[in-house]
């Protein structure tokens, strides 16, 4: 018995000493692991420097583990604010604004020091300053550590050599978000010359001189909810102050950042599903120039359309290919999406715009097709030589005038006006197929309204709610008078005053009623024992059927009987 109960002692000891050995075991592994970060000699001698204060009470016990060396490489985008209502420089001027958008770039490479990363980046904030300065945003490269047992990133302001080539440069030439952004803001935004002089008249480089910018931020994992897709994303929540070089105060207020990182990839099935809607709307466009080509086959029919009406749709499309293949061409993992795009795009105004263009212009110089082709070709060469020059003209202009592009688009977007003018001057009967004007106004106002108005589009372009308005008010007042003249006549809205003395094809005739009168379009007889509108004369006194008359003068103007010219109906 007593053997038995020593046993049972030995055995308890055993285990005892197994668990101790074990716990010592683990607190020596949590020793090395700490022990190089706590070995590292602070960043600044200041005490509560940073904002660590600030860090370590938003910092949540949960977040201490485990320590995996996140990859914080990427591109974030949050908000900035200031903490303070108004800033206490006496050195600079107060940023009349106190919140705005903000764009991150980092790069993140390990070191030979357990749990310290080397971060470098670009830090640009948009609208930071008022509008007397007329700079609009600062741009600021940073470098630091990044602490990841701690999930600490702090980092200073720097100012890199000329070409210099860093891994931080090598990723943002290869980021989509990044050039995409730079793209957009260039063609819509701002051109090249006007951002090299932002640059050069910032107030940020003179705050650069005399103000030691400091970033202490915090990084956290965003929650598996929150994900919208398969790689992890992170969130910074940090400050940002600018303590003097001179130690005379602060160079501006303590700024608040917060920042999430972009998903690449919703980023690249955004401009994908653009990419793919301009390919539908292309699409439509072509199936509607076919339907409208199919309305105005015939010569008289195509000779009421305008050609201006057509020419600048089709250097619209000009445009936009060159536009889509511009980038494709600068974001090359983006390449096929953007080039099959521009594509559509080419095959809409070079093969079928271009061609109802020319087939239009035969139309309206049909008198001059007997002169030989000389004469021909001389033309010909006018209308192509007109339509490249307008083409590159305009884009001197785009680039000349560049602040007021959305006024030049709305311009652009005025094309149904010289067909308006067309059928008030000629005073034309349904040039026009009310489909193609429908789908035309609609799938031409689908680019403009993502671009301006898509408050998540990919182009990283700010919205404007108000321009949008009015664009698809004035495409829908010029849509709405071309559907009118279409039902109630080319020239319904003029008063009858002003108007012309134009011919009527129901004027009273001296026709013995007895004598029967055959229209020769149809062979049978025309009944002229009643004056209504079933019998049309014209102006060299011969009967038809008003029917058979109408749709004859849809595909000929000239009279069925002796073939002289006829006045419009």
């Amino acid at each position: 018995m007593g053997l038995m109960k020593s046993l049972d002692f030995y055995r308890f000891e055993k285990k005892n000493s197994g668990l101790l050995a074990r716990f010592c075991f683990g607190l020596w592994l949590l020793s090395s692991l700490f022990q190089p970060v706590l070995g590292l000699r602070p960043l600044r001698e200041r005490s509560q420097s940073w904002g660590d204060e600030w860090l370590f009470v938003r910092k949540k016990e949960s977040e201490l583990g485990p320590f995996s060396p996140w990859n914080i490489t990427g591109t974030y985008r949050g908000s900035w604010r200031f903490l303070e209502s108004s800033n206490g420089s006496s050195r600079f001027p107060d940023f009349k604004i106190s919140s705005g958008n903000s764009v991150l770039e980092l790069v993140s490479t390990p070191t030979k020091i357990s749990g310290v990363h080397y971060v470098q980046g670009v830090l640009i904030f948009h609208d930071v300053y008022d509008n007397e300065h007329e700079v609009g945003g600062a741009q600021i490269r940073v470098e630091g550590v990044y602490i990841w047992p701690f999930r600490q990133l702090r980092m200073v302001a720097y100012s890199g050599k000329e070409g210099e080539f860093s891994q931080e440069d090598d990723y943002i030439l290869s980021n989509p978000y990044h050039l995409l952004g730079v793209f957009s803001s260039q063609v819509f935004q701002e051109s090249p010359r006007e951002k090299i002089w932002k640059r050069k008249h910032s107030p940020i480089y003179e705050m650069e001189k005399h103000c030691n910018i400091e970033i202490a931020a915090q990084v956290s994992l965003v929650s598996p909810t929150q994900n919208d897709g398969e790689h992890e994303r992170y969130h910074l929540e940090g400050l940002m102050e600018s303590p003097s070089a001179d130690d005379d105060g602060d160079c501006f207020s303590p700024m608040a950042l917060n920042a999430t990182s972009v998903n690449i990839e919703v980023y690249y099935n955004k401009a994908v599903n653009y990419t793919l809607m301009v390919t539908f709307v292309s699409f439509l466009q072509v199936l509607l120039l076919i339907r409208q080509m199919e309305h105005s086959n015939t010569q008289s029919g195509a000779a009421k359309v305008s050609t201006w009406m057509i020419g600048q749709q089709a250097i619209m499309d000009a445009y936009l290919c060159l536009l889509h293949l511009t980038a494709g061409i600068l974001v090359e993992s983006l390449f096929n999406a953007f080039a099959t795009a521009a594509f559509f795009k080419f095959v809409v105004f070079s093969i079928f715009e271009m061609r109802y263009l020319l087939a239009i212009w035969k139309a309206s110089r049909s008198t001059n097709n007997g002169e030989g082709w000389e004469v021909m070709r001389r033309e010909l060469s006018v209308l192509y030589s007109r339509f490249y020059g307008i083409l590159l003209g305009g884009i001197l202009i785009m680039y000349e005038f560049h602040k007021f592009l959305r006024l030049i688009l709305l311009l652009m977007h005025s094309f149904w006006i010289p067909q308006i003018v067309t059928n008030v001057m000629r005073d034309s009967r349904k040039p026009l197929h009310p489909h193609y004007i429908l789908g035309m106004s609609i799938t031409r106002l689908a680019i403009p309204l993502y671009i301006f108005g898509c408050p998540h589009n990919f182009m990283r372009i700010d919205t404007d709610k108000n321009w949008c308005i009015c664009l698809c008010i004035f495409m829908g007042f010029q849509a709405s008078i071309l559907l009118l003249q279409h039902y109630l006549g080319s020239r319904w809205f003029i008063p009858r005053q002003i108007l012309p003395e134009k011919y009527s094809y129901y004027r009273r005739f001296d026709q013995d009623p007895d004598n029967g009168t055959d229209c020769v379009i149809c062979m049978t007889a025309i009944d002229l024992t009643q004056r209504s509108n079933d019998c049309m004369v014209t102006p060299c006194d011969h009967f038809f059927h008003s029917g058979c008359l109408q749709r004859w003068m849809d595909i000929k103007m000239e009279c069925p009987t002796c073939r002289r010219p006829l006045p419009p109906a």
